[in-house]
């Protein structure tokens, strides 16, 4: 099984990429001219919780803080979700100025994640309409510890995620984006959860001035689980760009911050109260020249 996903992102990864060689060829022969690629599609590598299309330069380390509080309907004896928190530590290196790699370690759930991320196609200004970028991730959660359930393996503490982020920059304000995507989780509550998801993810962004500008982000599962209790995934952010940081407020029905949690494990209604404040915190620095 794990064969075959690995296969089917390479594939996809594949074909990308000979679809914008094939196509930065054919613009070769019109034109003999540079394209002019589209920058700052997203400011940040995150919409919200989720990916955007958006992968660091070479040689750009990204380190990236992110933190979920409880949910603002808990009441003010928690003080409306602060008390309770969960944490995201991460790292992204740009490899080159389209392939990038990344490592984190959240503890929510206390699972450790990695990924590659690749910007096969780039949107530009006689060629490609679009950028596409894929994402192929692991989880390892190591919550519970194997002294309470003797049965929880390595290989069943694994789950996979495979995407494909597609966006345009419309204008200079307005940037859109679908991330067609699949989970794998090898062990799952089958009372509630398939091991198998697909979703479909939405996002948005609209510049509301130079340095801030409102994000949307939203997943949408197909065929969960009829016993499900669990929620799509949806939130709002705000994006404030000083400098080498990019600081996002973001108000999300989701507490996880991989995409095994915030795809197939959300739990709270966001039009209920079930939202979680948090904000992600990134930092650039340039390790090479």
């Amino acid at each position: 099984m794990k064969r075959f996903f690995t296969l089917f992102a390479a594939l996809v990864v594949l074909s990308l990429n000979l679809a914008g060689q094939d196509l930065l060829s054919e613009l070769d022969e019109l034109d003999s001219s540079e394209p002019v690629y589209t920058i700052a599609t997203f400011k940040g590598t995150r919409v919200v919780n989720g990916h955007s299309i958006e992968t660091k330069g070479e040689g750009e380390l990204e380190f990236i803080i992110s933190h979920r509080f409880g949910t603002i309907n808990s009441g003010g004896y928690d003080l409306f979700g602060l008390d309770q928190a969960f944490i995201r530590i991460g790292l992204e290196y740009g490899l080159t100025d389209q392939l990038g790699v990344g490592i984190g370690r959240n503890s929510f759930n206390k699972i450790y994640d990695g990924y590659l991320k690749y910007k096969a196609i780039r949107q530009s200004d006689s060629g490609s309409p679009v950028t596409a970028t894929t994402l192929i991730s692991m989880g390892l959660q190591t919550y519970p510890q194997s002294k309470f359930d003797s049965t929880l393996t390595f290989g069943s503490r694994l789950n996979y995620t495979y995407q494909v982020l597609i966006a345009r920059k419309i204008s200079s304000d307005l940037s859109v984006q679908v991330a067609p995507t699949f989970v794998h989780t090898n062990r799952v509550d089958q009372t509630i959860l398939n091991n198998d998801q697909f979703a479909m993810g939405f996002g948005a962004r609209y510049k509301l001035t130079r340095s801030i500008s409102l994000n949307a982000e939203y997943y949408a599962r197909f065929d969960p689980h009829a016993d499900s209790p669990y929620y799509n995934s949806f939130g709002l952010g705000i994006d404030i760009e000083t400098g080498g940081h990019v600081f996002q407020l973001i108000f999300s029905n989701s507490q996880g911050m991989v995409e095994r949690t915030f795809v197939t494990e959300t739990a709270g209604n966001f039009f209920k109260g079930g939202i979680h404040f948090g904000f992600n915190i990134t930092r650039t620095f340039q390790l090479t020249h």
